[in-house]
């Protein structure tokens, strides 16, 4: 009897930690995925890279404004599953005041340039070559993990590091349902 009742609460416990790991609502991502990205406060790293018409561009160039900067691929299931909403955000918020750049780690720059088109992703499209376990922005910007996004102030200091880009439409576009 006393090994049934042992088995059956081993069993209940071993249950309930199967559920909290597999139940996505339960998990933080930014704890497991962003926990190493740069701190608010931290200067964000200027970086100059090709935009999708192959015209340099820099972070340094919207100084004075608000900045979300995203990493993402296009061969990423989870960038791709955010981009309605990164839109939606871009749709939602004054372009004078908040500048999208978007920074691919796509190998293929005509994947890339595909993906963009197709899907007619706005803001400041850049492509990094590198890809992103070699990309010197990646190492700079502490990236292991994409989507991966920052919002950097006008001062160019970052306030919010999130791999869920819902977490940052809470706080740039808290109406946006």
């Amino acid at each position: 009897m006393k090994n049934r009742i042992l088995l059956a609460f081993v069993l209940m416990v071993a249950s309930s930690f199967s559920l909290i790991a597999q139940t996505p609502e339960e998990v933080d991502l930014d704890l497991k995925y962003a926990a190493d990205m740069l701190k608010p406060g931290t200067a964000a790293p200027d970086f100059t890279l090709k935009d999708i018409n192959g015209k340099s561009v820099s972070l340094s160039d919207f100084k004075g404004r608000k900045v979300v900067l995203q990493f993402w691929a296009s061969w990423c299931p989870d960038c791709r599953a955010e981009m309605p909403l990164i839109k939606s955000m871009q749709a939602h918020t004054d372009p004078s005041e908040i500048v999208f750049m978007a920074v691919s780690f796509d190998r293929s720059e005509d994947a890339f340039t595909s993906y963009v088109t197709k899907n007619e992703l706005g803001g400041v499209q850049l492509y990094d070559p590198a890809g992103m376990r070699d990309s010197d922005i990646a190492k700079s910007y502490k990236i292991t993990w994409i989507p991966s996004l920052y919002l950097i102030d006008e001062k160019g200091k970052v306030t919010l590091v999130t791999v869920v880009a819902d977490k940052l439409a809470k706080v740039i576009t808290p109406d946006l349902k």
